[in-house]
């Protein structure tokens, strides 16, 4: 007798074929092929519904990132811009700040509460695979930790505990996995919290310029001793998550513009998939069209009705 998880990693064949176990020899397999098979066959049900990793350290983590964002806003525009004399300084700096923090939060929120591209759970029951009507030679792999039917390029999350297509990492900070449907807003995250980085940074070493040259008195409502560890942990908490961010953006897009997931990149896998120009990729996250929308956390992009998954053994 199988144990369940023989089952779970058994091949399943089209209506009328035999089921092979996983201890099956090799040459039963020689005539299979992987055959593509429509998207909509293992895209969630729910994921339209809204979605949440309950998972205390990605909750924290979450946190932990708007207080940040909030405490770097409270410092650039009541120890900064407010006590400013000049009113167009204060008013510029201080709307593209809140802007580009804006941004980042809602990049953050659409990371962290969409699906990333979540196979059903529990799919890959016998019932299931032969209502899907599969034809002889055409073959499905099941997941052996969540029992659903895993497409090419998906890998199961621990955390998670599903199965996510072309699933990049999982990260604590969005608490959530980057993958297929949620990689655009993860790189916009990372990019505005670069930039809002960046412009903290170089508005602490304005003001300090500012502070020096005036009495530290006018230059802030606060005490000036109480204004440099304001502004020293804030140049602190910018030089650390500039650093950060910017070489996850990076990371992200080169994997992008490659067309491989970090974890592919990580398992060395070898590659069974189209290779597609550098421009088609970024389309294929971003959208169909360059735009504004790309920049938008609001704009969902449209990844394609006509897209392919490959089921391998």
């Amino acid at each position: 007798m199988k144990s369940p998880v023989h089952r779970c990693r058994d091949v399943e064949h089209g209506r009328g074929q035999t089921e092979t176990g996983a201890g099956s020899g090799s040459k039963s397999l020689q005539h299979e092929q992987r055959i593509p098979v429509s998207k909509d066959v293992i895209t969630s049900s729910s994921s339209s519904a809204m979605w949440f990793i309950r998972d205390t350290c990605g909750i924290v983590c979450a946190i932990i990132t708007w207080l940040l964002v909030f405490y770097a806003d409270f410092v650039v525009l009541f120890v900064m811009l407010l006590p400013s004399k000049n009113l167009m300084y204060s008013i510029v700096n201080g709307t593209l700040f809140n802007t580009l923090a804006f941004l980042a939060l809602a990049s953050h929120l659409r990371a962290m509460c969409t699906d990333p591209g979540a196979v059903p759970k529990g799919n890959a029951t016998k019932e299931y695979i032969e209502s899907l009507q599969l034809k002889p030679g055409q073959v499905v792999y099941k997941c052996p930790k969540c029992c659903s039917i895993k497409p090419d390029r998906a890998h199961h999350c621990s955390v998670c505990k599903r199965c996510i297509r072309k699933m990049d990492h999982h990260c604590p900070w969005v608490n959530n996995c980057v993958g297929e449907n949620n990689q655009k807003y993860f790189v916009l995250f990372t990019m505005y919290i670069a930039l809002i980085s960046l412009h903290s940074l170089l508005l602490v070493v304005f003001h300090f310029l500012y502070c020096f040259e005036d009495d530290w008195t006018k230059c802030s409502s606060f005490s000036p001793p109480a204004t440099i560890i304001l502004l020293i942990l804030l140049c602190f908490e910018g030089l650390l998550f500039l650093i950060f961010t910017s070489v996850m953006f990076g990371t992200q897009v080169h994997s992008i513009c490659t067309d491989e997931t970090g974890i592919e990149q990580l398992k060395k896998e070898e590659r069974r998939w189209a290779k597609k120009t550098k421009w088609m990729n970024m389309r294929a996250v971003f959208g169909h069209h360059f735009s504004l929308m790309w920049f938008s956390p609001f704009s969902t992009p449209d990844h394609g009705k006509a897209e392919t998954y490959q089921y391998v053994v």
